[in-house]
């Protein structure tokens, strides 16, 4: 037996939620973190059949790869919908928690394991996947203070990047500053000064970003601390992965994925064109096909101008369908989450409403 918060904190090691894309809701959606669970269920889509699952299978914790509360609700009331599947979990003392783009993006993930399927060789990631809104903190301190400021402003939340901690950047430079009558320098005296320092950056998430200012100036030996806040924008994940694949037709190419994912896929080519690279993007990856570099784009969900685009640009397109291409993915959710906890698997329960 273990407590959601080791089970969750654990999942956040293998897929880290703060490289989600900044709309998405990962985490946990419902529960305390506090509990205590004996087993663990894993899923594609929290849909009425699933949960009916996980009840009679008396989880303590459901994992989705799809958010159960993905749009805010105003009631929390039995029903048939997101919420009214979220209370009876609830009222059953079953706890959700969410991966979804965390997942796609991370090593060994819905991404990787989809140009596995694929047999994509070697993959490489394309197509930034931005984060959630983030500063970038940028302080001037004397070097000797350079590693104190910087431990204060990680501990209150700066410098984390996937899973990695500490993260920052320093350069050196001089400072110059003249100190006025009322001043009281710690370096230096009072007039004109010039003195050597360093340019210390570290990101924050938004939500951290006074913390870590605050941490910043309790920390600073200056009488008045120089620094600086931007907006950012870095750190992306790559939500897809190209590469090369053994040289086939498209149209065999496809025959293979249509038995490899399960599905009736849709393709945009020509059926007898030879290709030898794919581009994999699990779920709806139609706003990313012009960014991958590759004879053919695997996805689901493709719209008929991004399609027609994507011809034009001399690319091939394979629409393999929303829940097919993230199949694999979901596969290596339950394989993760089984080297975590006891495990239940309702991956293939109601998976697909289109029902393949």
């Amino acid at each position: 037996m273990t407590d959601i918060d080791d089970i969750l904190a654990a999942l956040d090691e293998v897929a880290p939620f703060d490289r989600a894309i900044g709309w998405d809701v990962v985490g946990l959606a419902v529960g305390d973190s506090t509990a205590d669970v004996d087993t663990v269920a894993v899923c594609h889509d929290a849909t009425g059949p699933v949960v009916d699952a996980a009840i009679a299978a008396g989880v303590g914790l459901l994992i989705t790869y799809h958010p159960l509360l993905f749009r805010p609700t105003r009631r929390f009331t039995s029903g048939p919908d997101a919420a009214g599947r979220a209370f009876r979990l609830a009222a059953a003392g079953v706890a959700v928690g969410t991966v979804h783009t965390a997942f796609d993006v991370a090593p060994g993930g819905a991404a990787d394991a989809l140009a596995a399927a694929v047999g994509i060789v070697g993959p490489s990631g394309f197509g930034p996947m931005w984060g959630g809104d983030s500063a970038k903190v940028v302080a001037f301190v004397p070097a000797e203070a350079a590693d104190a400021v910087a431990a204060a402003m990680a501990d209150a939340g700066g410098g984390t990047i996937g899973n990695y901690s500490s993260c920052s950047f320093r350069s050196e430079g001089v400072g110059n500053y003249t100190a006025g009558p009322g001043a009281n320098p710690t370096v230096g005296s009072q007039g004109a000064n010039t003195l050597d320092e360093v340019r210390l950056e570290m990101n924050a998430p938004a939500g951290s970003v006074d913390a870590v200012v605050a941490a910043l100036v309790a920390a600073h030996p200056y009488e008045e601390p120089t620094y600086d806040v931007y907006d950012r924008r870095g750190d992306a994940a790559m939500l897809g992965r190209q590469g090369p694949i053994a040289s086939v037709t498209l149209g065999d190419l496809a025959a293979a994925i249509a038995e490899t994912l399960t599905c009736a896929p849709r393709v945009a080519g020509d059926m007898n064109r030879s290709v030898s690279s794919a581009a994999v993007l699990p779920g709806a990856g139609g706003d990313f096909i012009t960014a991958a570099a590759a004879d053919v784009v695997i996805t689901g969900d493709v719209r008929h101008h991004e399609a027609r685009l994507a011809m034009e640009s001399g690319t091939a397109v394979i629409d393999a369908g929303h829940a097919a291409t993230e199949r694999p993915g979901v596969r290596a959710l339950y394989a993760a989450v089984s080297q975590i906890a006891e495990t239940v698997d309702l991956t293939a329960v109601d998976a697909d409403p289109w029902g393949r």
